[in-house]
């Protein structure tokens, strides 16, 4: 058992949205977005779409590719690609060594000579977050498709109004360790031991030692919150900064998750990393998959059968044995 420390408490301030969370090392700077589109006058331009290694990527277009009209520069840094037989679709998988940050450019040609005649994408790598399907459309689309992207749009304004206001209300309560302290005060945090059932990946790049799941009651002044701690042992030569972290589900779903970490963890030593996201566990289909990656390089960590308790059923934790 591990002995008593103050780390118990940042779990809980992170689920409250009091921790102050340092600064996170850039990430590369692409886009999950499933729609791109491609104007007449786009020549020399090229979207950035997110890919990670091994894992596959979709391009699905509204006008048919012509044969073998497919060139990547630099070549050989797929492990597979795959042309649709129909003309409309390409598949994509970048190597297991494909870095984050790195970038190959794909270019297509369309079949039926008409402006643009072709397209541009460049594939840059992420650790965690690729595009899974992306919808390239060339041609004009219905009024209706835009309405409703319109109002995708207008709901995700509200959404982030909603989310400002909550944390300008924070403010209004004490931050730090006072902070902690008033949360517990509310309740309503529940824990939970994963460091048995918990499943590494063998690649990973550091090996989880102990973890903690929490979650937090939504009532009427706060939305459900969920965190997960962990104690990772860096095995490397290099100091490891966590940059990001997604919780993915069995159906595929994916929730971001903030990250915060006192200091990077040096070689040959443990470190404590938390994350967490304003979310109502209870709408994943848990167990779950974490992973975890660094800014710049390779090494991620990935975890397997993550669950959370169920916060409206059991108690309030103690924070007696644990060091976040």
């Amino acid at each position: 058992m591990l002995p008593p420390s103050p780390g118990a408490l940042l779990a809980l301030a992170l689920l409250a949205g009091v921790a102050q969370a340092a600064e996170p090392p850039p990430v590369p700077r692409c886009t999950a977005t499933p729609r791109i589109d491609v104007a007449a006058d786009s020549t020399g331009q090229a979207s950035e779409v997110c890919v990670s290694p091994d894992e596959p990527t979709a391009f699905v277009f509204d006008s048919r590719l012509a044969p073998g009209a497919v060139e990547f520069q630099p070549e050989g840094r797929l492990a597979d690609w795959a042309q649709g037989q129909e003309g409309l679709t390409l598949h994509v998988i970048p190597r297991g060594d494909y870095l984050p940050g790195e970038r190959v450019r794909v270019t297509v040609r369309f079949a039926d000579g008409a402006a643009p005649a072709s397209a541009a994408f460049w594939l840059v790598g992420h650790a965690a977050r690729a595009a899974r399907r992306v919808e390239v459309f060339r041609q004009p689309r219905p009024a209706d498709v835009l309405e409703k992207e319109k109002d995708e749009a207008q709901a995700d304004a509200r959404q982030c109004q909603e989310d400002k206001a909550r944390l300008l209300a924070e403010r209004k309560e004490p931050g730090g360790l006072m902070g902690t302290a008033w949360l517990r005060r509310k309740g309503g945090v529940v824990s939970k031991d994963l460091s048995q059932a918990l499943k590494q990946h063998p690649q990973n790049a550091l090996r989880a030692r102990d973890a903690m799941s929490y979650s937090q009651r939504q009532d009427e002044t706060q939305l459900g919150s969920m965190a997960v701690g962990l104690e990772l042992e860096n095995p490397g030569a290099e100091p490891w900064t966590a940059a990001g972290a997604v919780l993915k589900d069995a159906t595929g779903a994916e929730v971001e998750l903030s990250v915060w970490q006192e200091s990077a963890i040096a070689p040959g030593a443990p470190g404590f990393v938390v994350m967490g996201a304003e979310r109502e566990p209870g709408q994943l289909a848990c167990p779950c998959t974490l992973k975890l990656w660094e800014a710049q390089g390779p090494r991620t960590v990935t975890l397997g059968n993550v669950t959370f308790p169920p916060a409206n059923q059991a108690q309030p934790t103690t924070h007696g044995a644990r060091r976040y």
